[in-house]
């Protein structure tokens, strides 16, 4: 009954933490890339989709098992955002749940179990990695990585050959969320030390070893294999000195923040000079320190030692050494797995000290309860702070300034720009995108979307300026060389835009923005078979692409082809069925197609009632076309009613064609006679 009343009470915690994000939106910090401007992503599950996720990196990332639960929830929310977020905190809310009977299990103590779990479940700390759309891979490899831990325990006290494939495919699904539990083999040699008690020699230290051999190559596998990414690390490293120091400074900020989580944000910049020498040296001082009594203190405070070492193995891939971002110190998504470590060490030290007194477990039952409550409510602020792009970025800015209020955090800067222009705050956003490149001249990003915002402005030179440069800096920009390749053949250069959107796709042979935009390049200069060839070509890379079926059409249309314009434009319809203007152009088609094998005039006046109505009656184009629908099928007071009302609104708006072309129609329809669209 106790167990069930704290997985209950973790739940609820959860909720009480994290149940706002059910109304918080995306946010542009890399949600725009996994979820809601990613094509393939956003479509939903499907086979094509389950391949491309295993032969894909996600912002330099292999995490196919994390894009596909992506997909699974645009299948079931769409883009809103809501539903992604409760996602996220469902997940977590199971990993706290398993990780308080896991530790039930293995130490037996309930209470104790229970605190640390409390403590993963609604840190401040957590907040980043739950409430942040694009860091499911966090949510997800923690509940995989307790799945194997659990599985682990079982198979040590039930050994089967059944039981060790279970821990190495909860393994393996853990990587295939996120590289990081890579970890995980080490922190199954530190629960054979305590509390399993597997571990009293080196002839039993060679043993664990040996049967963790798959594991070990598992993680392994999965390191070079996260090296290899393209763009995961970073290209103009700091100096191995730097990088060393930084990482020192980090182990210590993180414990500060576990201890006191106060000044939290979404981006923690390195610092401009980096780290003084006195502070490295107190940094490592510290560390050497800790970790020496701990090892005196072994055999006494066993878990001391193995939380201890926990949190600096887990942490060990992402504190910097290995450089995977060129502008943050350090981040809280990094602590999600390591701080338990921390949380197990300190609740079982001070468990063991309140056992000492009459009266000690009474204040520290108190003590704990008071914890518990200030983590839930600071752990709820500092989430609130990912309600919105704006709002994120306003808070990392706010926690990044030093005491003069100078401000070093290009990266905030940027992606306030970003939420700014998508507001329609245009001047306010160059403004931060500038001031994010005089903190850092060689943000690529930050030139990038200055680019973006002068070429909308108008000042398309300018923006080909920014671009040049920002491709100067960071060469692989995909996105930035499709934006010079548009801004170029906008401004009459079109050879050389040609030669951007080839060198975008040799880049990424996959970039499916790269390839639309230079067909469509093709088609408006007359280039219709080689727009065609684009435009197949995206659609076998991207099947069920609705926009590049769309353009197809209107190629096919262009050239002639009738058929291949309805296929096309019946596959567009199919993958996103609401598509006024597609509607329209199909209808038009079906209704008056010279080959009267290909008109279907039911069809047609469907299609066409559909687009009239998305359109609010409206638009002079769908109702001309609905009028052919209806005179198709013989409806021809109906389709002289319509035309009039289309050459009303032609008139109206001004449309010379239409206004030309209606009233020849129109004497078509009173005399019971439909429009053919015969080549003249």
């Amino acid at each position: 009954m106790q167990m069930a009343g704290v997985c209950i009470f973790l739940i609820l915690a959860v909720l009480a933490v994290f149940g706002q994000t059910a109304d918080f939106e995306f946010v542009n910090y890399d949600d725009q890339l996994y979820v809601y401007q990613n094509p393939v992503v956003e479509r939903g599950l499907s086979v094509q989709a389950v391949g491309w996720a295993f032969t894909h990196a996600q912002v330099c990332n292999w995490i196919p098992l994390t894009t596909l639960s992506h997909m699974l929830d645009c299948q079931f929310f769409g883009l809103h955002a809501g539903g992604h977020h409760l996602v996220n905190v469902l997940w977590h809310a199971a990993s706290a749940v398993l990780l308080f009977l896991l530790l039930r299990q293995l130490t037996g103590s309930l209470w104790r179990s229970a605190f640390v779990a409390a403590v993963f479940a609604v840190h401040p700390l957590r907040a980043e990695s739950v409430a942040w759309i694009s860091e499911r891979k966090d949510v997800l490899s923690g509940f995989f990585l307790m799945l194997t831990i659990g599985a682990y325990i079982r198979q040590v006290r039930n050994p089967s050959r059944a039981g060790y494939v279970a821990v190495v495919v909860l393994f393996v699904c853990g990587l295939l969320a996120k590289s990081m539990v890579a970890t995980l083999p080490f922190v199954l040699l530190l629960l054979d030390y305590w509390p399993l008690k597997r571990l009293h020699n080196a002839r039993q230290f060679a043993s664990l070893i040996r049967e963790k051999i798959p594991l070990f190559a598992l993680s392994a596998g999965a390191c070079v294999a996260a090296a290899l990414m393209p763009g995961l690390l970073v290209r103009n490293r700091l100096p191995l000195f730097e990088r060393i120091g930084n990482a020192l400074v980090s182990y210590v900020v993180y414990l500060r923040q576990m201890i006191f989580p106060a000044g939290l944000a979404a981006n923690y910049p390195i610092a401009p000079d980096s780290h003084p020498i006195w502070l490295i040296c107190l940094a490592f001082v510290f560390l050497a320190g800790i970790s020496a009594v701990l090892v005196a203190w072994r055999k006494k405070y066993p878990y001391l030692l193995v939380g201890w070492l926990w949190y600096l193995g887990m942490l060990f891939p992402v504190i910097g050494i290995m450089q995977i971002s060129g502008d943050a110190a350090h981040a809280d998504r990094y602590t999600y797995l390591p701080e338990i470590g921390l949380a197990l060490a300190g609740t079982w030290a001070v468990a063991g000290w309140s056992a000492e007194g009459k009266f000690r477990p009474v204040i520290l039952s108190g003590l704990m309860m008071a914890l518990i409550g200030t983590l839930i409510g600071l752990g709820h602020i500092q989430t609130s702070y990912w309600r919105d792009s704006e709002t994120l970025w306003t808070r990392a800015l706010a926690c990044t300034s030093d005491d003069r209020g100078d401000d070093f955090n290009s990266v905030a800067h940027n992606g306030l720009g970003n939420a700014l222009y998508i507001k329609g705050k245009r001047e306010e956003a160059i403004a931060q995108y500038r001031k994010a490149l005089e903190i850092s001249p060689n943000g690529s990003a930050a030139r990038s979307n200055l680019g973006v915002a002068l070429y909308n402005k108008g000042m398309r030179e300018e923006a080909i300026a920014q671009y040049r440069k920002a491709l100067e800096i960071t060469p692989d920009l995909v996105e930035t060389r499709c934006n010079l390749g548009d801004a170029l053949f906008q401004t009459g250069h079109k050879e050389e835009a040609f030669t951007q959107f080839r060198k975008a796709l040799e880049l990424d042979p996959y970039y499916v923005r790269a390839e639309y935009n230079w067909g469509d390049a093709l088609a408006l200069e007359g280039k219709l078979e080689d727009a065609i060839a684009h435009f197949r070509k995206l659609v076998k890379i991207n099947p069920g692409y609705p926009k590049a079926y769309s353009m197809l059409g209107l190629v096919f249309f262009e050239k002639g082809d009738t058929k291949e314009a309805i296929d096309s434009w019946r596959q567009a319809l199919k993958f996103k069925p609401d598509q006024p203007d597609v509607q329209n152009n199909l209808a038009w088609l079906l209704a008056t197609a010279p080959d009267a094998s290909l008109r279907q005039g039911a069809k047609a006046v469907a299609l066409a009632e559909r687009a009239n109505q998305l359109n609010g009656s409206t638009n002079a184009a769908v109702l001309h076309t609905l009028a052919a629908a209806y005179a198709e099928t013989g409806r021809y007071g109906d389709a002289t009613a319509t035309a009039r009302r289309a050459l009303e609104l032609a008139v109206a708006q001004k449309n010379g064609d239409l206004t030309i072309r209606l009233p020849r129609e129109i004497k078509l329809y009173e005399t019971g006679l439909p429009m053919r669209d015969v080549p003249q």
